[in-house]
């Protein structure tokens, strides 16, 4: 059943990476405002993200958050060369080179965490104290973001996005794991708290995309997310963790690949969907050479 919902995830994180570059050039234009509910084409994004959610959804009731979470950041490579292709020009080999990393790094990260089918449990307590701690992290994440300015408010602002989505993938996974084919227990307020925390995810994506630092914000997205899930699947879920010491070298190797793809996505210059001043087209050049163009 694992490599059901595997395969299910996977084609859910493609439809989800292809809404997410759709939205994201929307949000660069009209900002992360209600300007974009009169856009077609960010309705048409965010109804073929929807789909891939669904499918990531689905994925859920398949397999564990440890399985299932770290198929979406595979979709980086794909997500990045989308936004750029929007915006009318090629991907930097910088944008390349570093969304390999971050998928190289985090894929070999979470597969150092054994898997497991056990049906997920979850208190009623445990669950208010984790939607606490992430609603917690997500305010501290978008205070601190009206401090900074370009890919430090674009990763801070996808920091609260990431550790919503993972709450929201954490719930799916404890209400479709947990229905061992009774459809009664969907009567829950798990069930409730599911598009609640969705809506305060799309909400906090928008203002992370709209920074124009899509690399940075999507990638700070899919790292948090996982991360986030695979904790509280260990934390809240009883999912195992690996033991060991020798996963702790590789897993230190996988940690700085993806922190080092991370860095060199945060050093590229903000997409824009409309011609800048000649003054913000010398700023906003990118860091790399010419050469990193592919």
């Amino acid at each position: 059943m694992t490599w059901i919902g595997v395969l299910i995830a996977l084609a859910g994180a493609l439809g989800y990476a292809l809404g997410a570059a759709l939205q994201q050039y929307e949000a660069v234009s009209a900002g992360a405002s209600l300007t974009l509910m009169r856009r077609p084409r960010w309705w048409i994004g965010g109804a073929i993200g929807l789909t891939g959610a669904c499918l990531h959804a689905v994925a859920l009731s398949f397999a564990p958050l440890v399985a299932v979470q770290p198929i979406s950041v595979a979709t980086l490579v794909f997500a990045v060369p989308l936004a750029a292709f929007l915006h009318g020009r090629r991907p930097y080999r910088a944008e390349i080179l570093g969304s390999i990393a971050v998928v190289v790094g985090l894929l070999w990260l979470m597969m150092l965490v054994p898997h497991g089918d056990a049906v997920p449990r979850l208190s009623d307590g445990a669950a208010l104290g984790f939607i606490g701690v992430i609603l917690l992290i997500a305010l501290v994440s978008q205070v601190a973001a009206t401090r900074v300015r370009g890919p430090a408010r674009a990763m801070l602002l996808a920091i609260g996005a990431g550790v919503v989505t993972a709450g929201v993938s954490t719930f799916v996974r404890v209400v479709g794991g947990g229905l061992e084919g009774d459809l009664g227990r969907l009567v829950h307020w798990f069930t409730l708290a599911v598009p609640v925390l969705l809506i305060l995810a799309v909400v906090l994506l928008q203002r992370s995309y709209a920074v124009g630092y899509f690399g940075i914000a999507y990638a700070g997205v899919q790292v948090v997310d996982p991360i986030t899930s695979v904790t509280a699947g260990v934390l809240l879920l009883g999912e195992p963790l690996p033991t060991g010491p020798s996963a702790a070298i590789p897993a230190l190797c996988a940690a700085a690949l993806t922190i080092a793809g991370t860095i060199t996505l945060g050093r590229l210059a903000p997409d824009h969907s409309r011609p800048a001043p000649v003054a913000a087209t010398v700023e906003a050049r990118p860091l790399t050479a010419a050469s990193d163009r592919v």
